[in-house]
Parts: C-alpha cells; structure tokens; sequence
C-alpha cells in the first residue's frame, strides 16, 4: 500500500497525526466535550443505570474503560464504578445491570466457582439481589490480549440486551 493511501485511510478514520504509542503515551489529548455539548449531556434524562465491578482501571485500562463508555453511549449519571464490596441495589427506579470485569469479580458477586470460560455469555446474578450480572474479560486481559477485546464487546452487547429486556 503507498503511504498517500495509508495517509488518505487515516484522514478518513479521523486520524490527523500518527505516533508511536511509547512516544505518545502521555501527550494523548483528553477529550473535553464543548460547553454546548456539555450542556446537552447534562440536559439529558438517564434511561438505564450500568454497575461496573472489578480492579480500579488506571493508565491504558483507564483509558479502554472510558472509550468503552463512549461506544455504549453512556451519560454519566447512566453508570458507576464499585468496588466488590458494594453489592447493595442502586438508589436509582431505572433498568440496571452489573458488569464484572475479570473472574475473580465475576466469582465473588456470582457465588460461582467456575471459571470465567463458563461464567461468561450467560446471565447471572448478583447474590442476594435482583439485579442481572454479566461476566467478562478484565480490562488488563484486553490490553494484553487484543484479539479479546471483541469478546468483551459481545459481552457488553448482552448486558445491553439484558437492559433493553428489561
């Protein structure tokens, strides 16, 4: 492929400036919407209400986390990160489902034993309560293993069913 071509495919994908990730790293530009934007995203009512559950991202998994909240088009008054410990039903009358981020989150908020290959693609609960629970990769897994970041999409794709069955 001739560079005019790559160059041109990069342009088109919004892509303005390319660089090596180790040179970059800390020079990525946060994404700050304008004050119009903000204030039709506060303006908006939240429809469903996400739990995240797993090891506090920082860095790169910061980082995946947030786009995977901005691919799911979530608001941010739709989600919240918790630790395992706060398993107790959100203060919220919206449809909700949990995300476990990685098998021991998955296991702990389960009651399961199993391992993640078989916690996932499959609705579970949360122990103790009435809220659906879908098991997944965690966020370091994905980073180190990209060609599983497609499996954690599907498995976001059926937590998002789950809302919509709600």
């Amino acid at each position: 492929m001739h560079i005019d071509d790559r160059l041109r495919y990069l342009k088109e994908m919004g892509i303005t400036e390319w660089s090596l990730r180790s040179a970059a790293q800390d020079l990525a530009p946060s994404v700050t919407p304008s004050a119009e934007a903000h204030q039709v995203i506060s303006n908006q009512e939240p429809k469903v209400y996400w739990l995240f559950y797993g090891q506090a991202p920082g860095g790169d998994q910061e980082r995946l986390f947030q786009n995977i909240i901005l691919a799911l088009g979530l608001l941010p008054k739709e989600w919240e990160w918790r630790s395992l410990s706060n398993t107790q039903a959100p203060n919220t009358q919206l449809p909700c489902v949990a995300f476990a981020f990685g098998e021991p989150a998955a296991q702990a908020l389960s009651g399961e034993q199993e391992p993640l290959s078989q916690l996932r693609d499959v609705v579970l609960e949360i122990v103790g309560q009435d809220i659906p629970l879908i098991a997944s990769f965690d966020l370091a897994h994905c980073l180190s293993r990209p060609k599983d970041k497609a499996l954690l999409w599907q498995d976001l794709l059926l937590a998002r069913s789950v809302l919509q069955s709600l």
